[in-house]
């Protein structure tokens, strides 16, 4: 098993020291999605959900979640990010959103990436609740990474 980085020798939290590592280029994909009602999905597609335009909304507060994942996340390092991006799109029954964080550092965006996807999803959530407050967050997940020490990995 791999000794878990985050832990020191007495096994106590701690920051990963990451300043002798080498500046790269590095990239994280993740997404999630929320299954709703037909109606609150409707609600939506129509642009009828009373807060106002729901997916304009979920991705400021995808991108901004990424911005603040070290202060959300207790041990992730504050990232200079290049790049986020949140796709949403309608699926048969709810939205999928797919979040992409870059930077150029020295530890990766992969908790940028599911923190945009996550919050990008609780914003619809809190944005249509009034139509259907059983909504499901579900499968939330890293599809990729790429750069640093560790190279390229892909979900399965």
């Amino acid at each position: 098993m791999n000794k878990l980085t985050h832990l020191d020798d007495k096994g106590a939290a701690h920051m990963v020291d990451v300043g002798g590592k080498a500046v790269t280029s590095r990239e994280a994909v993740a997404a999630g999605h929320i299954r709703m009602s037909a109606d609150a999905l409707n609600a939506i597609r129509d642009g009828s959900v009373a807060k106002g335009d729901v997916f304009a909304v979920a991705r400021v507060a995808g991108i901004q979640a990424a911005k603040k994942t070290s202060e959300l996340i207790p041990l992730c390092h504050p990232l200079p990010l290049s790049r986020v991006a949140i796709d949403l799109t309608l699926t048969e029954n709810g939205v999928a959103a797919t979040a992409t964080a870059a930077t150029d550092g020295r530890t990766g965006v992969e908790m940028e990436a599911l923190t945009a996807a996550s919050v990008a999803l609780l914003t619809i959530y809190d944005m249509a609740k009034a139509v259907d407050k059983g909504m499901v967050i579900e499968d939330i997940r890293l599809l990729s990474k790429r750069g640093g020490k560790s190279g390229d990995w892909t979900a399965a």
